[in-house]
């Protein structure tokens, strides 16, 4: 017990001198006031809890969504020094990009659509606790299926199902395109890093694995959300993926087209 008591009285210590170190750093304080409980939070926050910024940089998988979600916390996030700007609010624009689930996936199997002479329907792990998705794509006349089996691929998944010539497709395969030459169209899948895992949510800018919950594919639609962020979703002169400034990254890194640059993505 008098072990314990101890402990407990370090404890408090610790949490005392944090207090009286964030105090005297407020606006408030160096002007003679008292600080609002506001001003005391976020620096009280940096000092007197070290460990939880420690452990939000190891990764660990997390579950969340239809999918496996796999948690990478920014370490950097909240552990800044004296004077450390706040974070900046996020625009109209980067509301939108975190409403889309866009996810690394692997494709299983693809065969022919018996309907139609451009399409594919593909079998593709997107860590849906369900198993695998069907989604028809348009590739046919630019990749044979051979190439794309066994693929590691990108996924935009929120999408309302749509019925393909008979087939119901959940989701986008996502690939870059150059129509530059007339009459040649090249056609490239999106390939995430090695080493991401299947069924991993992207991000745009630095990754996190603490996005905000995704739109559902009825909000998506409503809100016409794809429809506005698509023209600016483009490959940048090394190929990787990008939303005006911001790449498209995993855990691992950014995401790219194999020889495709300068290119338009959907």
């Amino acid at each position: 017990l008098f072990s314990r008591g101890l402990e407990a009285m370090a404890a408090m210590t610790v949490l005392s001198n944090a207090l009286h170190r964030a105090l005297l750093r407020t606006p408030a304080a160096r002007a003679g006031g008292l600080p609002s409980a506001s001003a005391v939070a976020s620096p009280l926050a940096r000092d007197a809890t070290p460990r939880a910024f420690r452990l939000a940089a190891a990764p660990s998988p997390r579950g969340g969504g239809k999918g496996r979600l796999f948690s990478r916390g920014l370490a950097c996030v909240g552990a800044g020094g004296e004077g450390e700007p706040a974070a900046p609010e996020l625009d109209e624009n980067q509301v939108m990009l975190s409403a889309l689930d866009i996810r690394a996936g692997k494709i299983l199997s693809v065969s022919e659509h018996e309907e139609a002479d451009s399409l594919f329907i593909e079998s593709i792990d997107v860590g849906d606790e369900e198993g695998p998705r069907t989604i028809v794509s348009g590739l046919r006349p630019y990749l044979p299926a051979s190439e794309l089996e066994g693929k590691d691929c990108v996924v935009l998944c929120n999408l309302k199902p749509r019925n393909m010539r008979g087939v119901k497709s959940h989701g986008m395969l996502l690939c870059a395109s150059d129509k530059r030459t007339e009459g040649e169209e090249k056609v490239e899948v999106l390939s995430p890093p090695a080493g991401t895992p299947v069924g991993e949510r992207l991000c745009f800018g630095g990754f996190t694995g603490d996005l905000p919950e995704a739109f559902g594919p009825n909000k998506i639609q409503k809100k016409k959300i794809w429809e506005k962020l698509q023209p600016e979703l483009k490959t940048d002169a090394e190929g990787g993926a990008k939303w005006q400034d911001l790449p498209m990254v995993s855990s691992v890194g950014q995401i790219k087209a194999p020889t495709l640059t300068e290119s338009n993505i959907s």
